[in-house]
């Protein structure tokens, strides 16, 4: 990035973390596994010389549970994958060798929040509440931000209050606010290069076919990220910052665990 940009967009040096905690027990998509842990070894149990001992520990989880980066391989329409084509060939359940999170460079860019809760003076929307190009338009005029090619776009639905309470977070049936197809073409139209959100699935929920996740991932190869913490952000009007991402090099992965910072 150019330094002076970077000088306008950090100002205070304040480090924000955007990532939620992993746990047993924490949501989950039905789609995806859950997050397990234990630990393999206690303090006292191998002791080295002097007294001094190691705890370890295990954990899985599927690509998609917690703060996540998805990967361009993630979704696929009509067998056809951004910057893959067919992905047919490139795919085993060993992975994918084309279009995998290991293909995903680290993000460093300029980030731009637009707080729809709060621009509804709300601490969360409901459930049926559908965010389209009008009301992205809205935040942005009133927050005074300005959106740039190349940038990452977050969107605040204030969802992420009920993280804690795994069944009303996912909402399967009843669904969660979120994008929709005119607000994703819209940020299209702006040149962003990533969208993120505080929700399981960033657009707006039960869908049939998952429309927002075709238009960025497949059409336009922007990556997502989901159910991030835009809380503190928010409450402190932080509306554009420096935003880091790094995504594990998770060979053949159609996504990777993230804790996305955000630099103000």
């Amino acid at each position: 990035m150019d330094p002076k940009k970077i000088a306008q967009l950090v100002t205070t040096g304040k480090v924000y973390d955007l990532g939620m905690e992993y746990y047993v027990g924490m949501p989950h998509h039905p789609n995806h596994p859950p997050f397990a842990f234990s630990l393999t070894k206690l303090h006292g149990e191998m002791v080295y010389d002097g007294g001094v001992s190691a705890s370890n520990c295990l954990f899985t989880t599927g690509g998609h549970t917690g703060t996540h980066f998805d990967a361009l391989g993630h979704i696929s329409l009509k067998g056809m994958v951004h910057g893959v084509g067919e992905i047919g060939p490139w795919q085993a359940y060993q992975g994918l060798k084309k279009g995998g999170i290991h293909e995903a460079a680290p993000v460093v860019t300029r980030g731009v929040l637009l707080d729809i809760a709060g621009l509804e003076g709300k601490a969360s929307l409901g459930s049926d509440y559908r965010i389209g190009k009008t009301v992205l338009q809205e935040a942005v005029k009133r927050q005074g931000s300005t959106i740039e090619e190349g940038d990452a776009v977050l969107i605040r639905t204030g969802w992420i209050k009920y993280f804690n309470e795994p069944t009303k977070y996912i909402s399967h049936h009843e669904g969660c606010p979120g994008l929709i197809e005119e607000g994703a073409r819209w940020l299209v139209s702006q040149g962003v290069r990533y969208v993120g959100a505080d929700t399981v699935a960033l657009e707006k929920t039960p869908t049939a076919n998952l429309p927002v996740h075709v238009i960025l991932l497949v059409e336009n190869g922007i990556h997502i990220i989901e159910a991030m913490n835009l809380e503190q952000i928010a409450e402190e009007s932080v509306y554009q910052f420096l935003f880091f991402a790094s995504p594990l090099k998770i060979k053949g992965g159609t996504a990777s665990p993230v804790r996305p910072v955000a630099l103000a």
